[in-house]
């Protein structure tokens, strides 16, 4: 199983990045798919989630909702991230994952910065 994050980038206030998750080595079409975040200082904490049938039930962290806009291609094994109107408080590794009882799978990572 593995995750592989891209697109984090160093980026202005009020300015937009959309991050990739490629997954391998299992169903993704099957399994709810999420990102996560850790900012300096902070506990991780859910970013947005969607679940493995889209339309499906999709979730977001009280911080990022109406800014942030979680998606998936089925077909390219790819989950995605559209953030919008980033805050310096956005400054955070971002994670996607998934979980597969009993573990929850990990990816690498990817650097997102907010300059004030």
């Amino acid at each position: 199983v593995q995750l592989v994050e891209s697109g984090g980038a160093l980026v202005q206030a009020g300015g937009s990045l959309r991050l990739s998750c490629a997954a391998s080595g299992f169903s993704f079409r099957t399994y709810t798919m999420s990102w996560y975040r850790q900012g300096p200082g902070k506990e991780r904490e859910l970013v947005a989630t969607i679940a493995a049938v889209v339309p499906g039930q999709i979730r977001y962290g009280n911080s990022v909702r109406g800014r942030f806009t979680i998606s998936r291609d089925n077909a390219r094994n790819m989950l995605f991230l559209q953030m919008n109107s980033l805050e310096p408080g956005d400054t955070a590794e971002i994670h996607c994952s998934v979980r597969i009882p009993p573990t929850r799978i990990w990816g690498q990572g990817t650097q997102v910065t907010v300059a004030a």
